[in-house]
This record gives structure tokens, sequence and C-alpha cells, in this order.
């Protein structure tokens, strides 16, 4: 096969060859070790701030093996982080940014094959946009997750349990000196949430859309297995330019179906529900926002994690992990669509695994699932005409259906230094409202799950109606309603919504609604003006000038093709650089 490579170093204008291999002397790369062999770009998004993705400091060596070892070269390049602790507003416009950081890198380069180093929430789907759009074989290796921490005496889980404490703290059940001394022992080691949050989720969707071996998503960072499991991602990604198995050819409609399918059987995050829409655009796929409920419509969630359940990803591995998930899952999925070794999932899942003692208490089956319901609810009314996603698994029950009364917060930082106040009028059944956080307002962040009022949280209140045209974090859990579309800064009915507004939740019918006339919701818009745009230049600006909203995916407008055929790759022009 011709590589694509050999544009730049066997092409028939001798002066462009002469240029390109002279450049790769300088850095000490013999021809007769790359010419005619792949070259596999490894990606790598580590920095010091991102504690998730810091392995990748150390696995990249035995990536780089396994590339030589299957007769390939390696060449490491980096990208651009996304650390979630640390970007502000939002870690969400940059997903976007590191996308075209890999896609613009793989296409003017002289690359045959991808992998792609991630863990921390937003590099996974980053990075498989930016692999989509230029159709190059390629793999995603994760960092894995973190070790679960101790409290005393209690395995605390960096994410969930932080958010838990964090109202026992607020209640006066938790003394400054134990808050203290949680900071010290819930995160002591790399990797990412140890939680089904959005970095666990979007690594069970990779593996699921053959995008990662299988059986790696779910391996701790600190186990022996990630290396190996890095070595043999690079050997496979040598074959896979050979086979010529590109992005396109896994991430397929059926394989779409299948990942939504895995999100509801997981319990995974909301925040995925953007991702995979923003991924499947890439390649001229739509996913409408109502496939999310339609397509997992009756399949229950079969893992019992947290912030779903009660155990850790450490557990979920010890209980055979995504594998067994998937296993178990078979009978509902496509089984015709390909993994990354060019096998169909029904062969690679289907095969006999290992008994694990006390398994089902973490992963069931689908006749004794851990609960009923799961899956994402895209609820629509007069207050969400796009639609709104709520987890179904994370809602208390007595929540699936209620009515109460809006307390508005016009912005994060109202809210902040509102939330607590004792004069807040504010009861266990009013319904917390918080808007101006959508994607174009603020590039979307993780400020939809509004705090418990400090005194409702002394009365024991835990959970309550809260809803937002923002994102959470996927490691949190409640009756929290997101993404909110239109978003209000556009003109969205969130917009007018005011004090006292009477809101109806129905989960069993996917509705929110705001209990007021058509007539009266028209009166109030037309009376609304739009504020002063946030970002006045740079990226940011781009971005909110750009971004699609949430049941489209948050990708920007320029990055999407229209259809399958916009979508195919296009190489760059060869020339004098």
């Amino acid at each position: 096969m011709k590589l694509r490579s050999s544009e730049w170093f066997e092409n028939e204008n001798a002066e462009l060859t002469f240029q390109h291999r002279s450049a790769m002397r300088a850095m000490g790369h013999d021809p007769e070790s790359f010419v005619g062999k792949p070259i596999i770009g490894i990606f790598n998004a580590w920095n010091d701030f991102n504690s998730c993705n810091y392995p990748h400091k150390e696995l990249v060596e035995h990536v780089k093996r396994g590339v030589l070892l299957a007769g390939g070269y390696p060449i490491e390049m980096h990208t651009i982080s996304t650390p979630a602790d640390f970007m502000k507003p939002s870690d969400l416009m940059y997903r976007n940014l590191l996308s075209m950081d890999v896609e613009e890198s793989i296409r003017s380069q002289p690359i045959d094959g991808v992998v792609l180093l991630c863990e921390c929430d937003k590099t996974v789907p980053g990075q498989l946009m930016g692999a989509a759009s230029v159709d190059l074989p390629a793999l995603q290796l994760a960092a894995g997750h973190r070790s679960s921490g101790s409290f005393r005496g209690k395995t605390v889980n960096y994410g969930t349990d932080l958010w838990k404490y964090s109202d026992d703290y607020k209640a006066g059940l938790l003394s400054d000196e134990e808050w203290q001394e949680l900071e010290k022992s819930i995160s002591c080691s790399l990797g990412g949430c140890p939680v089904m949050g959005t970095a666990s989720t979007m690594k069970s969707m990779s593996e699921m859309l053959g995008m990662m071996l299988p059986g790696s998503s779910s391996i701790p960072a600190t186990h022996a297995s990630r290396k190996m499991a890095a070595e043999a991602t690079g050997r496979r990604v040598v074959e896979m330019v050979r086979e010529n198995l590109t992005p396109s050819r896994l991430m397929t409609e059926e394989a779409f179906r299948n990942a939504i399918k895995l999100l509801a059987a997981i319990g995974g995050s909301t925040n995925a529900a953007l991702h995979l829409t923003a991924i499947a655009g890439r390649l001229g796929i739509r996913i409408p926002i109502e496939s999310y409920e339609e397509w997992t419509e009756g399949i229950p969630l079969i893992v019992n994690l947290q912030p779903s359940g009660l155990h850790s990803m450490d557990d979920f591995y010890k209980a055979g992990g995504l594998r067994k998930v998937v296993r178990n899952l078979l009978p509902l999925l496509d089984s015709d669509c390909l993994s990354c070794t060019g096998e169909t999932i029904g062969v690679v899942y289907g095969r006999a695994m290992p008994g694990f003692p006390d398994a089902d208490e973490i992963i069931s089956t689908l006749d004794a699932p851990f609960k009923d319901k799961s899956g994402l609810a895209i609820l629509k009314g007069n207050l969400a005409p796009s639609g709104a996603v709520i987890k179904k698994s994370a809602v208390s029950p007595e929540l699936f259906k209620h009515r109460g009364q809006a307390v508005i917060f016009d912005g994060y930082e109202e809210m902040l230094d509102r939330i607590d106040s004792d004069d807040l009028d504010v009861t266990a059944e009013s319904v917390l409202v918080l808007r101006n956080c959508g994607p174009v307002a603020m590039g979307m962040p993780e400020w939809g799950s509004i705090p418990i009022p400090e005194k409702l949280l002394k009365q024991g209140v835990r959970d309550m109606v809260r809803i937002s045209d923002a994102r959470m974090s996927g490691t949190s859990y409640g009756a929290v309603i997101l993404h909110v579309a239109p978003e209000a800064v556009i003109g969205g009915p969130l917009a007018i919504v005011q004090d006292g507004d009477w809101i109806e939740l129905d989960l069993e019918r996917s509705s929110l609604r705001l209990d007021l006339s058509d007539a009266e919701i028209a009166s109030r818009l037309a009376n609304w003006s739009r504020p002063e745009p946030m970002h006045k230049r740079g990226y940011p600006r781009l971005f909110a000038e750009h971004a699609l909203q949430a049941p489209e995916g948050c990708d920007l407008d320029i990055l999407r093709p229209n259809n399958k055929e916009e979508a195919k790759f296009v190489p760059p022009i060869v020339g004098r650089g």
C-alpha cells in the first residue's frame, strides 16, 4: 500500500523529498529507519495541571515500543490539554479547540496513523472529534482511573463523595478539621475520577465505538495492565494502517446507537449526550436529541457505581469491567458493528470470561438489573422547546413528578452570593433555576448542579428539582435538569421565568412545563432584551459566535460537515513548507 507519509519522504519532487528528509535528520531520525514504514503520530495531552492525564508522560514510551515492534515509526506530538479541575469558566469550549488542534496537526503533517492519549473529560471526545474529521486509522489510550481514597475508615471517591461531604460540611455535620483531612485523603493518586463520571463514561463510549482496545477502558491507572494496553495499542494501530481501518468504518450510525444503549446501562454522564452528538456530527451523522431516550427504552441500569449506585471504578474493574457489561448487554446491541481488532463486537465481547466472586453486586444482568429505570430522559415543553436532559438513575424517586415555584438566579455569581442566605425565599418544594450559563453565554460550564441551600441542608434536604442551561459534572447526582435549549441568553423561554412562577416536571411523560399561557410567554419574550456578549475577542468570542446549541452537541458550526460526503477526508496540498 502507498503510505500517506510517502508524499513527504518519497515524493517525485526531489527538492521536497530532500527538504523533508533533511529536517528529520536534524532531529536524529535517519530516513533508513522510517521511510516506507507507517508513521504513527502519538498525540499526548498531559501537562502539569492535568493530574488525570499525567500518567501518559510514562505510558507514551510503552506506546512507542508497541509501534516499533509492529514495524511502524512513532512520532510523539503534543496538543492542548483540558484539565477540568482548573479551566475556567468551562472546559467544554476548549474541547472544540482541542479537536481543531488534533485535526489540523494530523492533516498538515506526514502521519499515517494516530494514537490519542486521553483521560480527563474533554480530551476523550475532543480527540475523537478531531480524528473523525481526518479519518485516518486511529486508536485512543486512556490513562486510567485513580485509586479510591480513605477517610475516617471509609472509602471515598473523588467526585461523587466530594459533593456528598460538601453538603455535610455546609450542614454543620463535618468540622473544619475533618474537611481539611478529607482534602488530603480523597485524591491521592494520578488518573481520572474513580466513579462513572464523564471520564469513565466517555472511555466506555470510545471502546464501544471501536476506538479503544476491548477491555482497556476500565483498567486502573496504577495497574501494570495499563502499560501492556499501551504497548498493544501501539502495535494495533500499525496494523490498522495496513488494513485501512479508519474511524468512519468503526464509528457508524449503528455503533453510535450501541454506545447510547451502553450509556443507559452504565448510568453514564449527561455530558455524553453533548459529546456523542458532536463526534457523530463530524462524520455527517445526525443524532436527534430524542434518540437518547427512544433508543434506550426498556434498558435498565446494570452497573452499581457512583453516582447512580454505591461502588467505585476499582470495584468495577475487579468485577469484569466494561467487557462484562457489553457481554451482558449484547442481546440488545447490533453485534455486527466492528471493533478496532477488525472483528465484530459480537465475536470480541461474546467470548467466555472467567468468573468474578461477588461480581453480580456490581455488574448485574438484564434479567436482574440494579435499577429498572436508567438512561437520559429528554424533557420537552414550553420551558425547553428544543429539549433538556436529566439522568433518570440519579433522581430521587419522589421527584419524578413535581410541581414547585421558581427561585431564579440570573448567573453563577449571583447564585453563589444568594444560595446560602437566610433571607432566600425557598422551601424543599421550590424549583431552583439558574440561567445565562449556556454555550453562547459562558461556554456551558458545569454549574448546573445547583447547591442545596444551606438552611435546607440543615433541615435534612438532600435533593430538589434544579434547572439550568448549563452542564453538571458526570460525578454529580440528583433531580438536576440540564442543557435547557434554546439557552436563556439567545432568547429561550428560560430567560423570562420569574420568581414564583410554577414549574411542572413529569419524568414519566418527559415533560417540563412553565405554568403560563402561550400569550404570556410571548409577551414576556417581546419585552426581553438580549444582554451584551460576555466575550469581546479571541477564541471565547469565536466560540460564542459559532457554538451550536446543546441538542447539536455544542460543536462549532464551521467544523461540522453538512452530510457524509462533506465529511470525507481531504488531504493537504503538499508543497514547500
